[in-house]
């Protein structure tokens, strides 16, 4: 499949500069399309244009979808004026957000009947990442859509994984987040012992790092969020990582799992948007783990 143009639909946190980055570097004319309207401003400073709407997206040959949910990319696919009611045969359309498996495939069976191709695409790492050009992503799609993908997912990412097909990057994705949660869980326990046994909270951190207990998790969001206690607005929000991890928990339900540390992590989450962090970054679930420091 040869690709001349490139669709984009949703400009938020890292849409914006995932779109900015595929027109930069693949050379290829890029359409976007968003509900506000300034990212769409500051993108056509770099030569992307403005589709009117979503009809106008659909006569491209690849289409990415960096929508919050999976209801956002059901309403974008299967809405009134959706994909589904105007994407040509051949189009391959992208999902590079988390969304539930099962909606996945049913939509690439969908688009399928069209003769329109279907890859989930969903990103990792952080906004500065996806400035930089240097997420994961994890691709569920067969061989041929992956080798048009490929080239293209080079210009946003530095790390991409063939997991499988349809679905596969979504399960991997899914996974990664879901470990990902219970490990800040586990450091929030951690630094909470800290505190209350007055020992230092930095020194635990910056010791751990040096041991086996180094992750990810620990060096951005426990070293720059739990520690400083800085949990803003505008970040991947409690409400968001509850959104994945429902995911989660229903593929397990789904496969007959029981997922304690899932539905105790999901537990917490809930707990903190209880108490009103349900907008703040999500690492503000140290917050409801101590008593004593509740308070953001």
């Amino acid at each position: 499949m040869s690709t001349q143009t490139i669709g984009f639909i949703g400009l938020g946190v890292m849409g914006e500069p995932m779109c900015r980055n595929l027109a930069l570097k693949s050379g290829l004319g890029v359409l976007a399309y968003d509900r506000s309207p300034e990212p769409l401003a500051r993108l056509a400073d770099h030569g992307i244009k403005t589709a009117a709407n979503l009809a106008a997206i659909a006569g491209c040959d690849v289409i990415f979808m960096a929508l919050p949910s999976g209801r956002h990319v059901e309403a974008v696919c299967d809405g009134p004026d959706g994909l589904l009611q105007s994407t040509r045969p051949g189009t391959l359309v992208v999902d590079l957000g988390t969304s539930p498996v099962d909606l996945t495939r049913d939509l690439a069976r969908r688009f399928a009947t069209l003769g329109a191709r279907y890859a989930d695409a969903p990103i990792a790492r952080t906004r500065q990442a996806a400035e930089d050009g240097t997420l994961s992503i994890m691709v569920g799609a067969d061989e041929a859509d992956f080798a048009t993908l490929r080239p293209l997912l080079d210009s946003i990412a530095s790390d991409v994984t063939h997991c499988g097909p349809v679905g596969c990057g979504q399960i991997v994705k899914i996974m990664n987040n879901m470990v990902l949660v219970e490990t800040v869980v586990a450091l929030s326990e951690a630094i909470a012992v800290a505190r209350r046994s007055g020992l230092s909270d930095r020194v635990l951190f910056e010791t751990l790092t040096k041991g086996s207990a180094d992750s990810f998790a620990l060096r951005n969001h426990g070293m720059k969020a739990v520690l400083p206690r800085q949990f803003p607005e505008r970040a991947f929000s409690t409400d968001y990582a509850r959104k994945d991890l429902s995911y989660a928990l229903a593929l397990g339900a789904e496969l007959g799992l029981e997922m304690p540390g899932a539905k105790n992590a999901d537990a917490l989450l809930k707990r903190a948007s209880e108490a009103g962090f349900g907008d703040l970054y999500w690492p503000v679930v140290s917050c409801v783990l101590d008593p004593e420091n509740t308070t953001p």
